[in-house]
């Protein structure tokens, strides 16, 4: 059986892509995909390690967003403080939503993740006096942060705010990846692949499913957070089903067999997005076709490709240097 990488030298990759991100594009595109890369980490913790295809993630990226930007509207909580509460609050919506769905599998667990980001999705429609209602919650601030011995570090600047998205990435793609490795992360794997089984052995698999459930779900609060700070507004499309949608999809583009699988998702869907929209007024279409010949042609997504490349390249030296 091949041994995982350790964690510290999948974090090492995952910081170095980080750091180059910006010299290849502007700077706030690479906030964008950073902050969207944590987003679909958190969904391929549900789908490609628990088995659990949810399509209510961005109602706990919405709650994130909401409790983050009105705190940073209405008070003088200090940034972390500010996203604490948020994961929090993303991981009791999500705890209390997985009580109830978990106990479904299949079709059924969907439909009724479904169901839950709509009632999120109309709860913060309606609630205009908090949430801006269709308007979105608009003049979010991005407050300061101080550092002893190094003093104030000012977040309107793109260059500390992206700084401070890769940083958490990297922080939420280790812990992700630790937990992966950890019994947990097989109790989970071992679940995806028979369910009746696991339990026989004496796990529970409710509630490791349900504990990875409230991660993601804590993990989507802090991207939507980040993303409500990096526009200064919350719009009320983030929370709707397409966004869970766009998740869902990220994971599929990136590829399921490896972690860095939504990584990659998340910024071709982003790059992609922009250069379809500039093409085309009526881009999704060009985007649905792009959707379809992945899961066609190329159903382990990116990855597969760079894999197929690989081989490719492998069988060419080798063919070479034989006699």
């Amino acid at each position: 059986m091949q041994r995982k990488p350790s964690t510290y030298l999948m974090s090492a990759v995952a910081a170095v892509l980080a750091l180059i991100a910006p010299f290849c594009m502007p700077i706030n595109i690479a906030t964008e995909i950073v902050i969207f890369s944590i987003f679909a980490l958190a969904t391929y913790l549900l789908i490609s390690v628990a088995g659990l295809y949810s399509f209510g993630q961005a109602a706990f990226f919405g709650v994130g967003g909401y409790i983050a930007g009105y705190l940073y509207i209405n008070t003088d909580v200090p940034l972390f403080v500010g996203l604490l509460l948020a994961a929090l609050g993303s991981a009791v919506a999500a705890l209390v939503v997985g009580m109830m769905s978990i106990k479904r599998i299949g079709i059924y667990f969907m439909m009724l993740t479904f169901a839950f980001n709509q009632m999120i999705f109309y709860l913060a429609y309606s609630w205009h006096s908090v949430t801006g209602g269709e308007d979105g919650l608009g003049g979010i601030r991005r407050p300061d942060i101080t550092i002893p011995g190094v003093g104030k570090i000012d977040l309107s600047n793109h260059v500390n705010f992206y700084v401070l998205c890769a940083v958490l990435f990297v922080v939420v793609f280790a812990g992700l990846y630790q937990m992966m490795r950890s019994p947990l992360g097989l109790v989970l794997s071992a679940a995806k692949q028979n369910m009746r089984r696991t339990d026989s052995l004496g796990f529970s698999v409710y509630r490791a499913q349900l504990l990875a459930f409230v991660v993601a779900g804590a993990a989507s609060g802090v991207a939507g957070a980040l993303f409500a700070m990096l526009y200064r507004i919350m719009p009320i499309d983030a929370i709707s089903w397409h966004s869970s949608g766009t998740a869902v999809f990220m994971v599929i583009i990136g590829g399921m067999s490896s972690i860095f699988g939504p990584v990659i998702g998340a910024a071709i869907f982003i790059w992609l997005q922009g250069f379809f929209s500039l093409m085309w007024a009526r881009w999704p279409l060009l985007f649905g076709v792009f959707i379809i010949l992945v899961v066609l042609f190329l159903k382990g997504g990116a990855i597969e490709l760079f894999d197929r490349v690989r081989r490719l390249v492998t069988g060419a030296r080798g063919e070479r240097s034989a006699p």
